[in-house]
């Protein structure tokens, strides 16, 4: 004689007027209903879903519960699907192939994002910090097309508040309204000359108000290093020569056109051959937070998050 799990209808745990989520079992218990129906035991069903024998048949238990009707008679002989457990099975058939057409789906939408990583980045990240990252991350992606926008900081939120970028980097003091950011490290802006200026042959540091009174080559507005410098001392000299680039700026101050206030990351190789000085600077600090931003509520995922991760390595 079968023994039997069956709970009649009227003893339902679920009242008909609860959420469908509360009515119907979730995939786990369907899977493990077509596991019996296929295998013809229940402990060999729990086997192949690496789960206990005791914790199927609780959630067997559980789903005749939730449905108010009997699933499976168990005897010493094996497991036998009841008509009602037959009939529950076909539809669980469905909804598990759903499922997994679902699933699949969801995979192909990952696959679509993971192909591509758009990246907008100021210029001295995207010059000097940037190059490194993205060697790293082709070492762990070498499936994903990168492609990198360089810009001043506020260009980089246009382009991440429009969607055209998927995660940037910008080195200003304050971030743009509608996007979240971390800072990734830290930068220290410096004064430099060619060695010919005058300034290279000065004894005492560089006050802040001559620095602030003097025409440099510098950045334009809406860059990083033009928001610190600004802000450090309360305002600047119509610039010497206002350029796009970091590198520019750069060669500029090389020739001998001006002093000019740069990323101590972009001037290293410039400082070692002496083609550029650093004049010292008294009463400021001119130090900055490079930061990682992205849309508010939209944390990096996918080969976003992996560069994300790398500048903290």
């Amino acid at each position: 004689m079968s023994t039997t799990s069956a709970t009649p209808a009227e003893f339902s745990d679920t009242p008909p007027g609860a959420p469908l989520a509360h009515r119907v079992p979730d995939l786990g218990a369907l899977e493990l209903l077509l596991a019996v129906a296929r295998l013809g035991s229940l402990g060999r069903a729990a086997r192949e879903l690496g789960i206990t024998q005791p914790a199927a048949s609780s959630r067997v238990r559980s789903m005749e519960r939730q449905l108010g009707v009997a699933l499976v008679d168990r005897s010493p002989r094996g497991s036998r699907l009841t008509d009602a457990g037959a009939l529950v099975t076909d539809w669980a058939r469905r909804i598990v192939e759903a499922a997994e057409a679902f699933d699949a789906g969801a995979q192909a939408l990952r696959d679509r994002r993971d192909s591509r990583l758009r990246v907008a980045a100021s210029m001295t990240i995207a010059e000097y910090l940037l190059p490194g990252w993205l060697i790293a991350l082709r070492s762990a992606r070498p499936d994903t097309a990168v492609s990198l926008l360089a810009g001043n900081s506020t260009v980089v939120a246009e382009r991440l508040l429009s969607g055209e970028a998927d995660l940037g980097f910008v080195e200003g003091l304050t971030v743009s309204s509608g996007l979240d950011s971390a800072v990734i490290a830290h930068d220290r802006l410096i004064v430099v000359t060619a060695p010919g200026h005058v300034w290279a042959r000065r004894r005492k540091p560089l006050g802040a108000s001559e620095l602030a009174a003097t025409p440099l080559i510098l950045r334009e507005e809406g860059s990083g290093t033009r928001q610190v410098l600004d802000a450090a001392l309360g305002g600047l000299a119509r610039p010497l020569i206002e350029l796009s680039s970091t590198t520019a700026v750069k060669a500029s101050a090389v020739s001998g056109a001006g002093p000019a206030v740069l990323s101590e990351l972009a001037v290293g190789e410039e400082l070692a051959s002496r083609r550029l000085v650093e004049i010292p600077l008294a009463e400021v600090r001119l130090r900055r937070e490079l930061r990682a931003v992205w849309p508010t509520g939209h944390r990096p995922t996918g080969p976003a998050r992996d560069l994300l991760s790398l500048t903290r390595a």
